[in-house]
């Protein structure tokens, strides 16, 4: 992935302030990739910890995962400069025994672009023509850029692991991060009933506007989920880690799951093993999504699931985004315009 032109670069790891705009040069796309002109991309926990500094990221790189825009070249004849597209955020090398599988997530070269290469966030970007979809058309452009990481994540969470059924319950922590928004609506769209914590009032109530059943506090959560459930729920979506992960097994059914994708709190959780044990529960880790799911997360797209869009920046005001989306004032996602 190789990003040009006016771009959003970490350069130092102080936060917000080290992210610049600076000038990239421009070159023609190899053959096999794509040149995408950005028209939006939208930020991430991720890029605040690249600029704190918490990412093992030598820099300067260019943040942002998700991009959507129009092909501005081609060096593969699946595209034609015009068409408008929207960018596979997984990074692999489509050739191993696991790309090979459809498991892009288990590829031994396995990324997240913004991450482990340059981002979205700049006017101009070349891409493995394999990481490029059709743009839905049912999208604006700052809606389409919103939904790419976040909800292929809690797509392959929700789908794939835990394998949450219509008839079930879960519990979504955290309402109002973009992964947990995603989380809430694709439960709906499953047909699950929907639980969800914040420490927000305001928050909370715009998960209720989404579906949510009933939202909870985040302090001492367990007991009226419990409530609320008879017996607690059957799956619980976390991305928070240490401040919850204790209150989110209390809040467990038997032989109910907890996945997880972040640890927002802290690296190291203590987990009270009898809970896990006894009552049969299960603790699935993940991490992106596969192409195969991707493309079934936008014919979801197509069938009415609908990103939730927070707030828009032009890319000049990144450090403001990037604040916003620091002091965890979101609602959704938040876009930068290009």
């Amino acid at each position: 992935m190789l990003s040009q032109g006016r771009a959003a670069v970490f350069e130092e790891p102080i936060g917000p302030a080290g992210v610049r705009i600076r000038e990239r040069p421009r070159t023609r796309p190899s053959q096999g990739a794509v040149a995408v002109a950005v028209r939006a991309a939208s930020i991430n926990h991720l890029d605040l910890w690249l600029a704190h500094g918490a990412q093992r990221i030598t820099p300067p790189r260019v943040i942002a995962a998700d991009g959507v825009g129009i092909v501005h070249e081609s060096g593969d004849p699946a595209w034609k400069p015009g068409d408008e597209v929207v960018i596979f955020p997984t990074l692999c090398d489509w050739e191993c025994e696991w790309c090979r599988a459809g498991e892009n997530v288990r590829c031994p070269h396995f990324g997240v672009l913004g991450e482990h290469s340059d981002g979205t966030a700049c006017e101009l970007i070349h891409v493995d023509a394999r990481n490029v979809f059709r743009k839905p058309a049912g999208l604006t452009w700052e809606e389409a850029a919103a939904f790419p990481l976040t909800f292929l994540t809690a797509w392959r969470m929700l789908n794939t692991r835990a394998q949450l059924r219509a008839d079930e319950t879960v519990l979504v922590i955290g309402a109002g991060a973009g992964v947990a928004v995603a989380a809430i609506q694709i439960a709906k769209h499953i047909g699950a009933r929907v639980f969800v914590t914040s420490r927000s009032e305001a928050k909370r109530a715009r998960a209720l506007e989404l579906g949510a059943e009933a939202a909870f506090d985040s302090a001492g959560f367990s007991k009226a989920v419990r409530a609320a459930t008879t017996d607690g729920v059957d799956v619980v979506f976390e991305h928070v880690g240490p401040a919850t992960l204790d209150e989110s097994m209390r809040s467990l059914a038997m032989g109910g799951r907890i996945v997880t994708c972040g640890s927002t709190s802290g690296v190291k959780a203590e987990i009270t093993m009898p809970r896990l044990f006894f009552r049969h529960a299960s603790l699935l880790g993940s991490t992106m999504g596969n192409a195969s799911e991707f493309e079934a997360l936008l014919k979801a797209i197509d069938r009415g699931l609908r990103p939730v869009v927070d707030s828009v920046y032009p890319l000049d005001e990144v450090q403001a985004a990037l604040t916003r989306l620091d002091a965890a004032e979101q609602f959704g996602k938040v876009v930068l315009t290009i």
